[in-house]
């Protein structure tokens, strides 16, 4: 019983892993690379190259007010993030929401992140199911339903337009 236990074990493990693959290639204009396909922060932390995420995680300070929201209610959602290695704006937003994400302590299987190459496109085509037009765009869905998003910049803070989605939602508003 134990071994087949383990064997159980194993195979969940290697399909979890299987499905958490993403596409390196070399961006041509500055050199850098390019993550294509599903990722998460913690590949995204493992990269030495990505300066941009390490620092950018340890210098970000989130706001109380909206974290104490965020820390009662966000677990109620799902998450799919889509962002470009290359992108300064990503490199600017996405280290912050690892950060307000990590410090809530979200669970990672609810979040769902794709790289995307200088076209927007994924390996999977994925860009296509959820409109993408501009990295980086965080969407959120309760049940199924898509919530909210933000595209490119924030116009408070991560934990402050993440608050404002949720807010909406639970006033009964359409997503914007």
């Amino acid at each position: 019983m134990r071994a087949i236990l383990l064997v159980l074990a194993v195979m969940i493990n290697f399909s979890t892993m299987a499905q958490w693959t993403y596409k390196v290639t070399t961006d041509s204009p500055d050199g850098g690379k390019i993550f294509n396909g599903l990722v998460t922060f913690d590949d995204l932390k493992r990269e030495s190259t990505f300066e941009w995420m390490t620092s950018g995680m340890q210098s970000y300070k989130p706001e109380d007010k909206s974290m104490s929201l965020l820390k009662f209610y966000l677990r109620q959602y799902d998450m799919v993030v889509f962002l470009g290695t290359w992108c300064d704006d990503s490199h600017n937003l996405i280290p912050k929401l690892a950060k307000v994400l990590e410090l809530l302590d979200f669970p990672p299987a609810k979040v769902t992140m794709f790289g995307v190459d200088r076209a927007k496109t994924t390996t999977g085509g994925e860009q296509k199911k959820y409109h993408i037009t501009n990295v980086p765009t965080i969407i959120l869905f309760k049940d199924g339903i898509e919530t909210g998003r933000i595209t490119e910049n924030v116009k408070v803070s991560v934990e402050g337009d993440l608050s404002a989605i949720l807010q909406d939602e639970m006033n009964g508003h359409e997503p914007k």
